[in-house]
Parts: C-alpha cells; structure tokens; sequence
C-alpha cells in the first residue's frame, strides 16, 4: 500500500486490503502519461484539483456523455456510461495529482467524502431517474476504491473496504450538450498533503516554476 496510507491510524478492519493499481488494470483505466498529465497552470482559469493542508482533495467536474437524459432505460444506460467515464477520467487526474512529485499515489487515498453529480435533463420536475445516472459514477468509484456495488463485490459486500463509499447529491435539470458533470472529493493523510505542498504547492495543474522543478 501507499506509505502514508500504512501509516494512517484507522481500525484495521476498514483499511484496504488491496492494491488499487491492480483493480485499475484491471478495469482497463488508462492512467495516462506524466508528459500528457501533469502540465502548466499558465493560462487556466479553474484548476483541476486543490489539496488543503487539512488531507481534503477536492476534484473538479468533468463534463461526459453528449445526449440529455430521458426515462428511456436505453438513454439513461447512456448517461451511466457517461458518469463510468468521467470516474475514470477524475481517477486518472487523482493519480498524478498525488504523484506527479512522486509524493504519493491513489494507494494513499483514505477513503472517499462526497460527490455530486450534475446530470443534463428536462426542466419542470419531469425527470426523476437523476441518481440512477450518478450511479455510473459512484458505482465505478466503488469498483476502484472498494464499495457494495462495485465490480469486486459479492452480495452487497467488498471483501477489500468501503473506501470508495461516498456521501451523494445527484441533481438533475440542467442545460448542456452533456450528459452528466460529477465531481468529487477525497482524503489523504496530512502527511501526504503537507509533503505535496511543500514540494510544489496546493494546485494541480502546476505553477510553471514548480513544474520545472518538477520535471
């Protein structure tokens, strides 16, 4: 495991019991490369991920998917495809977020806090399936981080944690030419924050001095 994570004081009985990475490779998540990853701030309006000094990592949202959403079980299967997407996508930014220093990396994830999931659909109340969209986000988290309703577990139970396992808003009736828009947040020991910090910042992308440094 991470060597912040095994150092982290919680009851063992809720640590993890496997490495993420294998889960990754094996869910066929493409983590990416440093040079295509880990870039410039210069120019950027919004960041990709802020880490506080306190261990939070918040995420920013990824918008996926390209049709609005209908109680149709076929389009509805679209947008939870879509939300599969923007959990692979986020998880592959966490990864160099925490190890674009060689800090840290997602083995060092604690556990997961929450998520909202913004979800494209008609206005007027007449769309109410908005969680079951979000479930292709949370529900890939889960299969990731470890959760009752990931891939890895049998009967409501995963044998390796709940890490994955998320507080959730999923609110539906927003405009766009997307499907869903989901965002996380996530901790990670103080020590591992601190070690990001003071290396190179609290911003990801990076500033381009800590960048160069970097590279």
């Amino acid at each position: 495991m991470g060597k912040h994570y095994d150092n982290f004081g919680m009851p063992s009985s809720m640590k993890r019991k496997f490495d993420v990475y294998n889960r990754i490779s094996e869910l066929n998540i493409d983590l990416g490369s440093f040079d295509e990853d880990v870039v410039s701030l210069k120019g950027a309006g919004i960041a990709g991920a802020v880490i506080h000094e306190s261990g939070l990592v918040y995420m920013s949202g990824y918008t996926a998917g390209d049709i609005v959403m209908s109680d149709d079980d076929d389009v509805i299967k679209k947008g939870q495809d879509s939300g599969q997407e923007g959990a692979d996508v986020i998880i592959r930014r966490l990864h160099w977020v925490l190890s674009a220093g060689k800090e840290g990396d997602l083995n060092d994830v604690l556990y997961t806090i929450k998520a909202l999931a913004m979800v494209v659909s008609p206005g007027g109340g007449e769309f109410m399936n908005s969680p079951r969209v979000a479930n292709g986000f949370s529900f890939r988290w889960h299969s990731v981080f470890g959760g009752g309703m990931g891939a890895y577990a049998n009967d409501g139970i995963d044998q390796g944690g709940f890490s994955g396992v998320h507080a959730r808003s999923a609110i539906g009736g927003f405009d766009g030419s997307f499907s869903i828009e989901p965002e996380i947040i996530v901790a990670i020991p103080v020590s591992l924050a601190k070690e990001i910090i003071e290396n190179r910042g609290w911003v990801f992308p990076l500033p381009p001095e800590m960048l160069d440094k970097i590279k």
